[in-house]
């Protein structure tokens, strides 16, 4: 680091700018959480193979100016290189670079930024409601609190600090201080409570202000459990600590900090709010300019002081704020069997209903919600205890004047509540229903899209869909189940399972890095066991569960890759050796992790509705998989963060596991104990098998249980993720292509054939006859099972990062035999990267776009590999390997694997069985064995000579139609 000044060169200046300047994981305010913020920006340059050799970095403040000048390369993540940035300090950062073109861009567009954080401690107190909770608010009483003061002349800055057990949103002046919702976020409020930090220099004026709050206990005073046995766990009643610091223009400061002297209300319009309740809100209570000052409060009681010493230090928060993100309109207005008024909004989502309405004083309309119809009406079953319901009491037509809306319309939206829906049911609207009176309102974390996918499949585009709307839903406030029945709760192995699609399709760094601090708190209390849900909530499974806790060591790591944060690896890194010792703890003699209790390879489809833990892999050979899986991260880890004795020491405790795991459970000959599909894809991907005549035997038997079942899903959580994987390094792409464009249940695309626009929890949600699964835990929202959009993007369509961060790419597109072209493109931190290729003829042409200071290693689809290209456009022209020869000899002497692994003989064979018996075509289909040597007619369930007639004839013709192409296209 030098003070040298670059010069620029004008010849280059606008072929080379800096695009976009970030500091740290929040893009969506200038307020650091840190007085130290790291910087990122992106290079755009018309050069090809453009590397950055250096990077000039400025900083303004207090009237001054001062640059140092950066060499090498980094752009990602660059350590703060001037003096701190003080509490509510505001500083204008700006870079250019020069490149090893030599050219050197111009200073890019500056970036501001403010120390967020509060200097020295609060002055505020924590203020809640003076009445009790009572029977009427088993939730907590939500309520509003204000207060007045004076602001003098000469305000230069003024900064609103906010933090709450419960939810809040203030206003100033009767405005709204912020668009954020759900404010301040679940975190393990024991140990960690997040603040916003908001300038509201624009709503204050000299002379009397007021500030007002509206509270509701939001998760803080939620109940949580299930089958009955749910009850409070954090606290009874909200309270919000509320700090407006004032500055003013001649160095003096003022503070207005919540305290006794604030007023209170209950009894007000916001009449009950849960998160899984719902909310009420009753028009006729409010009352107009509460927010105000010279507002008449007499009737207001004294705000009580929350009694509850023990609040966590408040931080600024790291992640993005929860925002409304979108609007969907109502698609079509059903009447259901029972004469009710449901609106369909053509995809399930997460959010709530805005309405505009009118009507007489104490109306009431009610607002139900569901994310599917079962015989025509709202399917509430799957909610539980969830009653997902609100309701709004109108104002009537004076509510004008009360400042509710104008012209005797009345508009409302709930405030601390969410639910996820496809289908409303509005009962009791005043008059006739106008569908455009309605909206959906979509909420989630405000992270910056980043992925995306498309190819000629129409089927697999709505799968991707499905998964990007399914993290959409499950990223509000931390990562979520599900967002629709009493449980939308952080559990560890949906996020670990998922990570890796969630890194791609949106920039989840700061919101995973803010649940990972959770998580290591929640760790901290159980002696490095990590909990089956984070914030722990639930008070269950409090031993060691592989593959939930494992997200301790797995998150950090695909971050690290995925984002090339070194920062936040060596700030988890405590967490994930603390929870590699526990599971060491827990070994038996032979050195691996048995006979515990485990939830395995959840949701296999061979297990029943009411047992869902029952796979076929064994739960011992997962949990083993997964402690050397993560003893093997922590020595990677270890290894990054230069700590060479825990390196040491962890790989070699890693390798033991993997020997032990080998002798125990894979024979010489390449079988798995547990012969099943997850046993073999975690023995392939955690690198614990690494003969290569090994894995192949591995990978071979994998494919044939692939085949053998049909080609449907035959995994649950835990082998979903790697089984297409699994497959691809061993060489059966085609099996891996087959289970991806399979639409019989069970199956991913099955869902999709069902209408499903987000992914389901259970592979068969509805059973084939339209119904809704029979368990107890069905959801229609659950984004586990979508982590094959990371297969989709890294095989299908072939971009992957092969160093951390993508500073080094990996284009190796894999063409399915099914698609006629793919692409997808990220928007990695050096910028965007694209693969697409299509076929043309005999070729299959590869365009890659590779982001400036990126490089990327090359395979392509007829085997050339092994070299690197630069930065810029590029493309490749290769021969197509083709869709595999068409077979000419199907007939009923065929091995059943022959006809299993020809998609077109196979339709052939049971639609001449559906045109005889439907029911007996299903069965073939379900419940065929797709032997390799049995032949057709030996696997055939009937004898019908009418029916293997007509299955020979299809087949038949089916050879004749192949010829015929074949002499044609010679």
């Amino acid at each position: 680091m030098t003070n040298t000044t670059l010069t620029p060169q004008s010849a280059t200046r606008e072929q080379t700018v800096v695009s976009r300047l970030s500091a740290e994981y929040r893009t969506d305010t200038p307020f650091v959480a840190e007085p130290r913020p790291r910087l990122s920006w992106v290079t755009a340059t018309g050069s090809t193979d453009w590397l950055q050799v250096a990077a000039e970095v400025r900083v303004r403040r207090d009237g001054k100016s001062e640059s140092v000048l950066l060499e090498g390369p980094e752009s990602v993540l660059v350590d703060w290189p001037f003096a701190d940035i003080t509490a509510g300090g505001q500083v204008e950062v700006d870079v250019r670079v020069t490149g090893n073109d030599g050219g050197t861009s111009d200073w890019c567009a500056p970036l501001t930024l403010v120390g967020g954080f509060v200097d020295g401690p609060w002055q505020a107190v924590a203020i809640g409601l003076p009445a009790p909770a009572g029977e009427n608010y088993p939730l907590g009483q939500p309520g509003q609190v204000r207060h007045e003061f004076m602001v003098r002349e000469g305000l230069a800055k003024a900064t609103l600090f906010a933090t709450a057990h419960g939810v809040y949103q203030a206003e100033i002046n009767g405005t709204e201080v912020d668009d954020q919702v759900l404010k301040p976020g679940w975190t393990a409020y024991a140990d960690r409570l997040n603040h916003e930090t908001t300038d509201v220099t624009a709503l204050l004026a000299p002379g009397a202000n007021a500030i007002g709050v509206w509270l509701a206990g939001g998760w803080f005073t939620e109940k949580y459990g299930f089958h009955g046995f749910a009850k409070p766990f954090y606290g009874e009643q909200p309270a919000v600590k509320v700090e407006l610091r004032l500055e003013y223009t001649d160095g003096t400061k003022d503070i207005v900090a919540s305290s006794r002297d604030w007023r209170a209300r209950t009894g007000g319009p916001l009449v009950s709010s849960g998160i899984y309740a719902g909310e009420t809100f009753d028009a006729r209570r409010a009352e107009a300019g509460w927010s105000e000052p010279g507002f008449d409060d007499a009737h207001w009681l004294p705000a009580a002081v929350d009694s509850d010493q023990n609040w966590a230090d408040a931080t600024p928060a790291t992640a993005p704020a929860v925002r409304r993100i979108e609007e969907l309109p109502v698609r079509e207005v059903l009447t259901t069997p029972s004469g009710a008024t449901v609106l369909d909004f053509g995809q399930n989502l997460v959010g709530r209903l805005r309405i505009r309405v009118s009507g007489e004083p104490g109306h009431t309309i009610t607002l139900r919600h569901a994310e599917v119809l079962e015989d025509g009406e709202l399917s509430l079953r799957p909610l539980r205890q969830a009653a997902a319901t609100d309701t709004y009491t109108l104002a009537g037509p004076g509510a004008a004047e009360d400042g509710l809306g104008g012209g005797g319309e009345e508009e409302w939206e709930p405030r601390f509540t969410f639910h996820g829906f496809r289908y409303a049911q509005v009962d009791n609207w005043p008059g006739e229903l106008d569908p455009a009176a309605i909206t959906a309102v979509v909420i989630h974390n405000d992270m910056r899209r980043t992925g995306w996918f498309d190819c000629s499949d129409p089927l697999l585009n709505r799968l991707h869909e499905n998964a990007l709307w399914g993290m959409r839903g499950n990223f509000l406030a931390l990562p979520t189940d599900c967002p629709q029945r009493d449980e939308r709760l952080g559990w560890t192995g949906d996020i670990q399972v998922f990570s890796p699609t969630a890194s791609y399709l949106y920039d989840s760094l700061g919101f995973l890095g803010s649940w990972l601090q959770d998580l290591a708190l929640e760790q901290g209390h159980r002696d490095g066991v990590v909990p089956i849900i984070v914030p722990s909530v639930l008070g269950m499974l409090e031993s060691p569960v592989a593959a939930w806790g494992d997200a301790a060591t797995v998150v950090p790591w695909v971050l690290f890759e995925r984002f090339g944060d070194t920062g936040l690896l060596r700030r988890q890194y405590a967490s994930m050796r603390d929870w590699a010792d526990a599971l060491l703890k827990v070994r038996d003699s032979s050195g691996l992790w048995q006979g515990q209790m485990q939830l395995g390879d959840w949701l296999d489809p061979a297990a029943p509705p009411d047992k869902p833990g029952a796979a076929r892999t064994h739960g011992d050979i997962v949990a083993s998989a997964y402690l050397f899986r993560s003893l093997d991260l922590v020595a990677h880890a270890a290894a990054v963060l230069g700590n060479d004795a825990d390196h040491g020491k962890y790989a070699a405790l890693a390798e033991e596991t993997r020997q032990a795991f080998l002798a125990q459970y894979v024979t010489p000959a390449g079988r798995m104990v547990s012969d099943a599909q997850t046993a073999y894809s975690l023995a392939l991907m955690f690198g614990i098998s690494t003969d290569p005549a090994q894995r192949q035997a591995l990978g071979d038997r994998l494919a044939e249980l692939a085949r053998l079942g049909g080609y449907r899903i035959a995994t649950g959580f835990v082998g979903t993720p790697l089984v297409a994987d699994a497959l691809t390094v061993t060489g059966h792409l085609g099996a891996a292509e087959r289970l991806l464009t399979q639409t019989e249940c069970p199956s991913w695309l099955y869902p999709v054939t069902q209408g499903a626009t987000t992914i389901w929890e259970r592979w068969d949600s509805i059973l084939e006859d339209g119904s809704v699964n029979p368990g107890e835990m069905t959801s229609f929202n659950h984004y586990a099972l979508g982590a094959i959009a990371d297969w989709m993007h890294r095989t299908v369509a072939g971009l992957a990062p092969a160093a951390p961060g993508y500073r080094k790419l990996r284009i190796a597109p894999r063409p399915l035999n099914s698609l006629t072209h793919a692409s997808t493109s990220h928007e990695t931190p050096y910028g965007l990267a694209q693969v697409a290729w299509k076929r043309v003829g005999d070729r299959i042409l590869v365009e890659a776009k590779v982001p400036p200071g990126s490089t990327a290693e090359v395979s392509l689809p007829d085997g050339s590999a092994g070299f690197v290209v630069g930065s810029g456009q590029h493309s490749w022209d290769v021969p197509d390997a083709g869709p595999a020869a068409e077979r000419s000899t199907a007939s009923l002497h065929s091995p059943l694997a022959d006809i299993i692994d020809d998609p077109q003989a196979y339709a052939a064979v049971w639609q001449a069985i559906d045109a005889h018996d439907p029911a007996a075509a299903a069965a073939f289909r379900k419940d065929t064995v797709w032997y390799r040597q049995t032949t057709l007619d030996q696997g055939l369930i009937f004898t019908q000579p009418a029916v293997k007639q007509d299955i020979a004839a299809a087949l038949a013709a089916l050879d004749g139609r192949r010829s015929e192409r074949t002499r044609h296209d010679s």
